[in-house]
């Protein structure tokens, strides 16, 4: 049992950082985001990071060969998703803002659900591969390792849009570009590093 708290964390703690720095994107690009959408979006990373493991350890006990097709495309999935919604927030961020100069709010760039999803994927995908590295386990072990890593992801990702939100205020324009320029590089460094 220490064994799989230990490899929890450890796993957790890894496949959360991918996460993290799209949730200091996050807040970044949004800077007046609410606790309850701070909760929403580190929530959703922390559910899709705890899924994908148990996904990947289904495939490898139960559907090794479909597992072996799948596992080639996980980095170029990751890298569409993350270009494609790092592009549209540089374009979003590059675009002049059409509202006047006294209406700060109006050119704060909001996250949307669908868009929550795609990074919610993109950030977690390579996270099937962990089932790999956990197919010896039982069900319940595998469970519990799997709800390590979504607690740990949790809280990891609440920091990381607090952070990016002290910093987005500071940044004010300039934040949708970093955000999307960072999300454009996480999906790179997936794609080529895993």
């Amino acid at each position: 049992m220490p064994d799989i708290l230990i490899n929890g964390c450890l796993l957790g703690f890894g496949l959360a950082m991918d996460a993290f720095s799209v949730s200091l994107a996050n807040g970044l690009n949004e800077p007046k985001m609410k606790t309850k959408k701070i909760l929403a979006v580190a929530g959703t990373f922390a559910i899709f990071q705890g899924l994908m493991p148990l996904a990947g350890w289904f495939l490898v006990t139960q559907l090794r060969s479909v597992f072996n097709v799948l596992e080639g495309f996980i980095p170029w999935a990751a890298l569409i998703l993350l270009v494609f919604i790092g592009g549209k927030m540089l374009y979003e961020g590059l675009k002049p803002c059409e509202c006047g100069d006294d209406d700060e709010d109006c050119c704060e760039k909001k996250l949307g659900f669908a868009a929550l999803m795609l990074q919610g994927i993109a950030t977690s995908i390579d996270a099937l591969s962990v089932g790999l590295t956990i197919s010896h386990l039982n069900f319940g072990e595998a469970l519990l390792e799997s709800s390590i890593i979504a607690v740990l992801t949790l809280g990891i990702c609440t920091a990381g849009i607090i952070i990016g939100k002290k910093f987005g205020t500071k940044l004010a324009g300039k934040a949708a570009i970093l955000g999307g320029s960072v999300l454009i590089i996480i999906g790179f460094k997936i794609f080529f590093f895993g």
